[in-house]
């Protein structure tokens, strides 16, 4: 198994998985996780206005980013929102949530801005697609470089 060096242990092994597969088979695979993004929790499922949509996504997607303090330090938690007819996006929303939730801020803040061509999508989904899973992975860079509000 190959990692990319710069991708945490999680996301290098997601990214690993899209790899091992044929390219047709790589969009079965983000459908797959599309079916596992978890729900917002109530706090923010009542409150749309603490997400922010990622416009350059081609359909509705929310998210949001929040600092947890525990035992060994303080960590991110992401949260998004799609609707279920859109599963390419809610399926990049939950690579990113496997991949990064619980990490450190330095952690996101240091994986690829090419992170979604490393998954090997680019012949399978349209360039806009691509755009917009780069935009979700910028905004949460952005959102954390900017200074994250504690979970409640």
């Amino acid at each position: 198994m190959t990692t990319s060096p710069a991708l945490p242990t999680a996301l290098a092994e997601i990214v690993n998985d899209f790899k091992e597969l044929e390219e047709r088979d790589r969009l079965t695979l983000l459908l797959e996780f599309s079916r596992s993004l978890p729900p917002l929790p109530e706090r923010l499922a009542n409150h749309p206005e603490l997400l922010e949509q990622v416009v350059e996504c081609q359909s509705p997607l929310f998210l949001t980013v929040e600092a947890e303090k525990t035992e060994t330090g303080e960590v991110i938690r992401l949260f998004f929102q799609a609707p279920p007819e859109a599963p390419t996006t809610r399926g990049f929303a939950s690579v990113l949530f496997e991949g990064l939730d619980g990490l450190t801020a330095e952690e996101i803040l240091a994986v690829p801005d090419d992170m979604p061509e490393q998954l090997g999508l680019t012949r399978a989904i349209s360039p806009l697609r691509m755009r917009g899973m780069s935009a979700m992975l910028g905004r949460v860079k952005r959102k954390i470089a900017g200074g994250v509000r504690p979970a409640v």
